[in-house]
Order: structure tokens, then sequence, then C-alpha cells
């Protein structure tokens, strides 16, 4: 029975190895528009793509950050400034995306422009500060998609959101994980719409990484303007040594792939060049070892593992 199970086993995943293994054709005469190249995983994606041959078309949110890029590939890749937040800067990046296109519609639309800051506990913040990422990490997903998914569907090609194992399991407080649940369930719904006309939609889950958003001095710096911005009542319950603590949460984090941010693009490429990409990838070990393990535990055991491993506040009863 065992060895039949193995068998099995072993037979699926060398299906599935042979199936991701297959290739879209004409690669070159595809378009595939990303949003947030400044830096991070877009800034690498983009350059990624071009060198694979694609018609890269990279949204920037600074001239700076797009003359940079330009700098780094071919002449094929163009760029746009775009700001995710507003709807007037979408909608005339969405029209200069179709000028470029024409009648082959849009390969590939990467909803990779996002934000994790402000990231403290939620008596620490206010509405604003959850608003400020919800309009980035999940308003500017649904806003650039719907502007753009004509194009898509036109090319019959993919959709892929970077979403994050926070979106599977909420861990620490603000906006952030909110907006990856969202983001979780609109391309949930969106995958299941749109197969019925030949787009593919996949969610990128990574774990941990080092980018300019997660930066140690950007990640204190935006703790710290929290703590300073809370009212003294909430600064008495959580105490100056709970501050100190939450400031050194990214300490345990750091693994050794953290810097290797292709294994996030490495996924991205996959959903946009595969003839049968994933509908989820998951990017770093702490998040096929640890995140995705533990959203499927039953709650009080996470509450239990969160409750030993986070810092206490003072006055904690």
């Amino acid at each position: 029975m065992w060895l039949h199970l193995a068998v099995l086993v072993g037979l699926f995943y060398l299906l599935r190895w042979y199936r991701e293994r297959q290739v879209v054709s004409h690669l070159r005469d595809k378009f595939v528009f990303i949003t947030g190249c400044d830096s991070g995983f877009g800034n690498l994606l983009a350059r990624q793509l071009d060198l694979r041959g694609l018609r890269v078309l990279a949204g920037c949110l600074t001239e700076q950050g797009a003359e940079q890029l330009r700098s780094q590939t071919s002449d094929r890749l163009q760029t746009v400034i775009l700001d995710v937040t507003k709807p007037e800067s979408v909608a005339a990046a969405a029209e200069w995306v179709k000028e470029r296109v024409g009648d082959r519609g849009l390969w590939g639309l990467v909803n990779n422009a996002g934000i994790c800051t402000p990231m403290a506990p939620n008596q620490w913040l206010t509405k604003q500060d959850f608003v400020k990422i919800l309009e980035v990490n999940l308003l500017g997903v649904i806003d650039v998609t719907l502007n753009v998914l004509p194009l898509v569907r036109k090319a019959r090609g993919r959709v892929v959101n970077v979403s994050s194992v926070m979106g599977r399991l909420a861990l620490f407080g603000g906006g952030y994980c909110m907006s990856k649940y969202g983001v979780e369930a609109f391309s949930d719904s969106l995958r299941r719409e749109l197969c019925y006309f030949g787009v593919k939609v996949a969610m990128i889950e990574p774990g941990y990484f080092l980018t300019n958003m997660t930066q140690d001095e950007v990640f204190n710096g935006n703790v710290q303007a929290s703590w300073d911005h809370a009212s003294p009542e909430i600064q008495e319950l959580y105490g100056d040594n709970f501050l100190a603590d939450f400031m050194k949460a990214t300490d345990f984090l750091k693994a050794p792939w953290a810097g290797n941010l292709s294994l996030v693009t490495d996924c991205m490429e996959h959903a946009l060049t595969a003839c049968h990409p994933r509908s989820r990838y998951s990017a770093g070990w702490d998040a096929k070892l640890l995140y995705l393990p533990m959203s499927y535990l039953p709650s009080f055991l996470v509450d239990l593992m969160m409750y030993w491993c986070s810092p206490l506040p003072a006055k904690a009863l």
C-alpha cells in the first residue's frame, strides 16, 4: 500500500515537473507591464524579463527610478511614471500601455507596487495609517487591473499579483496583512472569473526578503514614528522595553536567502512564461516550512506560539 502511494506521489510530481517546464512560444513579441519598478522585486523582474527578450513596460513612481532602470536595460524596455494611488495616473498609464501594445494586447500584468509600513501594534496606529497601505497594496492593485484588463483579455494573457504569506497568516498589526488578505481574495475571484476568457491569474506569496522597504532603518524609523504619535496612555501600557524588543523583531527573520530576491522574481517569471503556471507560488524557506504550515494550524496553537515568541507589554496581565 505504502509503495503504491509513493509511486503515485512520485508520478504526480514528475508530471507536474514536466508540465511546468513547457514554455510559451514567441516570448519576444509579448508585452509585460510591471508596477513598482523603482527598486526591489519589480526592478529585478524588469531587468530579468528584458534579458529574456520580452518587451517590458515598467511603471516607476519617480523619474529617477525610471532613468536608473533604463540605464541598466536594453532599448526594448520602456518606462512610465505611475502612482497607483492616483486614479488619473493609473488611467494615463493604462492609455500609455494601450498605445504601445496595439492590437496584440498585453500578455502580462504584474501588480508588484506595494509598501509595508507603518507596521506596529494596532493600538499605536490611526485610521489613516491603515488607509495609506490599503490604497497602495489593495486598491492600487484593483485599479490598475481593471484599467488594463481589456488589454490582457485581448492577448489571453496573465495577471500576476504579489501577495505575501502574511496574506495567509496575520502575525502583526497595521494595514499590511489585511491588504494582502484582500489581494488573495481579489486574485481568487479574478482567477475563476477570467478562466472563461483564457486569462490565467497567479499569486506570489513571498516570505521575508530584504528590500528597500524592509531595511532596519526604514522599519525602525516607522515604528518609532508610530510610537511617538501614540497617546501617553498607550505608551504607558506597552512601555519602552516593548518598543525596543519590537524593533528587534526582524532580526530572527534574516535568513541566508533573505537578500536573494531572484527567488521571488523567478516565480514571477515562471508565472508569465510557463504554459501551465501555478495559481500560487511561495518563495523562501520560511514561507514553505514555517508560515504556510502555521496557516493550517488551529488558531489557538498559532496564538500560543505567538504569545511565547512576542514581546510582552509592560501592563500585560
